[in-house]
């Protein structure tokens, strides 16, 4: 596949995680706290599987980590929401066991060799091993998000969300400067501006 192809399946999964944020922020800004609206976790799910391509395209261990680790938590919010079982049920089995048929036809395949995960000659180990944190860092906030919601047996975004997506944003910044990555630079530029404004309307609506 060109590399132009590949590009464009990671500038569009970073349109739909944009569009989530952009559309989750309207919804907040509008009745002055943060709000969890349903079209934020479908396209979450949609974004998620181009992203998990993209970076199985490029053999990019730090982006398929990170989508393979909130890929399930998106689908466990619609659940919570219960928007999931409204999906037609073929497009729901799909989407389960998508990660692993990407597995299953590498490995039978032999196109796709899992130990260059972790020996990418275009990625030195330093860089690799930033990108994983950051990654790990960044998708943590959806295990807080999760673990959260659970307790509260309702899908909602905490302040403690925002502020590891802020943290882990600027560390994945920083490794899309250094691996010069066009489409994780600009994906995470607009949501740093997102997840301030969350953190601030968090603080505001305590006021209130």
């Amino acid at each position: 596949m060109s590399d132009w192809m590949i590009y464009s399946i990671g500038f569009i999964a970073q349109m739909l995680f944009s569009g989530r944020l952009l559309f989750q922020w309207i919804i907040s800004e509008k009745n002055k706290k943060v709000l969890t609206p349903t079209l934020f976790w479908q396209l979450s799910l949609l974004a998620s599987f181009l992203l998990f391509v993209y970076g199985y395209l490029r053999d990019d261990f730090a982006i398929m980590l990170g989508q393979t680790l909130t890929y399930f938590i998106y689908i466990r919010n619609l659940q919570l929401q219960g928007q999931w079982k409204q999906v037609h049920q073929y497009f729901r089995w799909f989407v389960l066991v998508f990660p692993f048929l990407v597995v299953m036809y590498s490995f039978y395949s032999s196109t796709f060799e899992f130990e260059n995960l972790f020996k990418n000659e275009a990625i030195p180990f330093w860089l690799l091993a930033l990108g994983t944190v950051a990654q790990i860092t960044f998708t943590f906030r959806f295990i807080y998000q999760w673990l959260y919601s659970e307790k509260k047996k309702e899908s909602t975004l905490p302040l403690g969300f925002w502020i590891l997506s802020l943290t882990g944003s600027t560390l994945i910044l920083l490794y899309a400067i250094l691996r010069k990555d066009p489409v994780l630079f600009a994906g995470h530029i607009f949501g740093s501006v997102v997840y301030v404004r969350n953190i601030y309307l968090h603080y505001y609506e305590k006021r209130q």
